[in-house]
């Protein structure tokens, strides 16, 4: 009997590993011929591209370098990924690596695609782009003259770019012109320093003012903050970080800025489509600057790294922010080598708050929603305008008026004397505080909470 039921569980023992062979080769079959099916269909397709690139070569009415085709064949596909993911030939991928180091040759600004159109994310501060007017939201029409309408984002960079004392000029539309208007603006060496402004108020709350991600950014923030500690005496009972118009970077450098304030828990989620680029980044204890309120300033110019640090000083409750909605980029971009030393700039992956939120195309609400300006400031700033269109009737405004240029002799301009725009004077930090209404509302929110904090001692005392 024993023998009879070993002899049937032999047979048994058979029968299943057969059955899970022949399971797994019907998987593993059919995984092949998806296989075989997803290879048939590339190799369909890109017989069609060679096709229409043989025409192309043979047939347009001019000749065309089969670099310029492949180029744009490579941008063409990318083009329909995304606003972010773009081709940069060997010397604009190069320029970029430049960029990430903090020292490039341009104007100073961040610009993107939106809806078809290029639009300014933002200036760096005290560049020549800043300098000259350029804001957050402008669209850059034309370029030297020529329209931007069906440029990439790598070629408008390139025209941009240029060498120091040289000028470009942009034809900017911005919300509320009824045209656009030229801005000529002369290039130079861009060196940037992320952490633009550290300062103490009041000997004791600081203020940083982080205008971009760079390589060295996380230094130059432990920097600031050592040194603002030492002023003050050993301790700081508050601090603003203010990253208005900073358009982003590295997001380790993100992660590093973020780490300094938080000291557990995650930073920041990556989620992308192959595990290799699925990660949680957590925070590390040492060495983090706690114990005293912390305020973020923020507005439509804060993108990328800059949104992945207010919202994980938020998500966590480490800081209260403030001011206006954020960009909303939440994506992340990687940078791939291709063998002719060109590059590809490609969305790989999408990042999360530390509460697990997406900002994309949405992003950051403050804590506390305080505009640029105040609303007194609101209210004379508008019947300034409406003084200035009820007065304001000139001799241009005279049908058939005899234009100024055709009164000078050769059409040259001329500067009448005395009337030279006088060189306005610096502010003081102070000065800062008080015309800038977010930063004034930031700053009477620490002293108030120092006061609330004082009070609730003396309560607890009695």
């Amino acid at each position: 009997m024993r023998q009879i039921n070993k002899s049937v569980l032999r047979v048994l023992l058979i029968l299943s590993f057969v059955i899970g062979l022949s399971f797994l080769s019907i998987v593993l079959m059919g995984r092949l011929q998806d296989a075989r099916a997803v290879a048939q269909d590339s190799y369909q397709y890109l017989e069609v591209f060679n096709q229409a690139v043989d025409i192309i070569q043979k047939r347009y009415v001019k000749e065309v370098d089969v670099k310029d085709i492949y180029y744009g064949a490579i941008q063409g596909i990318l083009s329909k990924l995304d606003p972010h993911s773009v081709h940069l030939p060997p010397d604009a991928f190069k320029d970029m690596k430049i960029d990430i180091s903090g020292e490039f040759g341009g104007i100073g600004i961040e610009v993107g695609m939106r809806d078809g159109a290029l639009m300014v994310i933002s200036p760096i501060e005290d560049t020549p782009a800043w300098r000259a007017g350029i804001k957050a939201g402008d669209f850059i029409v034309k370029i030297n003259g020529e329209s931007t309408e069906g440029i990439s984002l790598n070629d408008a960079v390139h025209k941009m770019r240029g060498k120091k004392g040289t000028a470009v000029t942009l034809s900017i539309m911005r919300q509320g012109w009824v045209e656009p208007k030229d801005f000529t603006i002369v290039r130079d060496i861009i060196r940037i320093k992320s952490v633009k402004k550290a300062e103490l108020i009041d000997g004791k709350f600081g203020y940083i003012r982080l205008v971009t991600f760079n390589m060295t950014t996380g230094d130059e923030m432990r920097q600031a903050m050592e040194n603002l500690i030492g002023k003050a005496g050993g301790k700081l009972s508050g601090l603003i970080l203010d990253i208005r118009w900073n358009p982003g970077g590295p997001l380790d450098q993100a992660v590093e800025t973020a780490d300094l304030f938080v000291s557990e828990g995650p930073i920041v989620s990556i989620k992308g489509r192959i595990p290799e680029d699925n990660k949680v980044i957590y925070a590390q204890k040492p060495n983090t600057y706690i114990g005293f309120p912390m305020i973020v300033i923020v507005n439509a110019g804060s993108a990328s790294a800059s949104e992945i640090v207010a919202a994980c000083l938020q998500d966590t409750g480490r800081a209260l922010i403030l001011g206006t909605k954020t960009y909303g980029k939440g994506s992340v971009q990687s940078l791939f080598t291709l063998k002719d030393g060109s590059g590809i700039k490609l969305t790989t992956a999408y990042y999360y708050t530390p509460s697990g939120r997406s900002i994309q195309a949405e992003g950051i609400t403050p804590d506390v929603e305080v505009e640029e300006l105040s609303p007194e400031q609101e209210a004379l700033l508008e019947k300034e305008r409406q003084r200035q269109e009820e007065w304001r009737f000139g001799e241009e405004k005279l049908p058939r008026y005899i234009p100024h240029e055709e009164v000078l002799p050769g059409g040259t301009v001329e500067k009448e004397p005395g009337l030279e725009k006088p060189e306005a004077k610096k502010k003081t930090f102070e000065e800062e505080i008080m015309s800038d209404y977010q930063l004034r509302r930031a700053v009477e929110l620490l002293k108030g909470w120092e006061v609330f904090q004082a009070q609730m001692k003396k309560a607890s005392a009695k």
